[in-house]
């Protein structure tokens, strides 16, 4: 990847809905050149989707709630099918410790996070954590260098 595919990956994250007309002026490229950078980001998996992002608050689920889950007591597999079925869930990350997963979710209510961690008790131990702010919610991604000693 050289500088203008970083700085295609940079804008994308920023806005997706550029289009590659906009994004061939910023960076004093043809149209064809964007698009085909753009394409050879995705086939790589560089760039996986373009998605919108939107605020939980806007759309009825002002309760946002970290959930770490831990002593499991049937298969993680079985337990990852249980949750994907679950709306309230954003984000399911499976991590190493005394702790197996933890788990953002969105819901309306404290009723609603009540009801979520009813489901998950009989399987797991919960411990919930209510977000009071959100200071970093996205952060632009991009590679880091490599340094000579990984190289070898």
């Amino acid at each position: 990847m050289d500088h203008i595919d970083l700085k295609i990956l940079e804008r994308l994250q920023e806005d997706a809905r550029l289009t590659f007309s906009q994004l061939a002026r910023e960076l004093h490229l043809s149209h064809p050149s964007v698009a085909e950078r753009v394409r050879r980001l995705q086939d790589k998996g560089v760039i996986e989707k373009f998605t919108a992002r939107v605020p939980p608050q806007k759309v009825n689920r002002s309760v946002l709630v970290i959930i770490q889950v831990g002593e499991i007591k049937i298969p993680c597999k079985e337990f990852e099918k249980e949750i994907q079925a679950e709306p309230a869930i954003l984000e399911c990350h499976r991590v190493t410790g005394s702790i197996s997963y933890f788990i953002k979710a969105a819901v309306p209510s404290m009723s609603e996070l009540e009801k979520l961690v009813d489901k998950l008790t009989p399987i797991s131990r919960v411990y919930t954590s209510v977000v009071l702010s959100s200071p970093i919610t996205s952060r632009t991604l991009l590679p880091l260098p490599v340094e000579a000693d990984h190289k070898r």
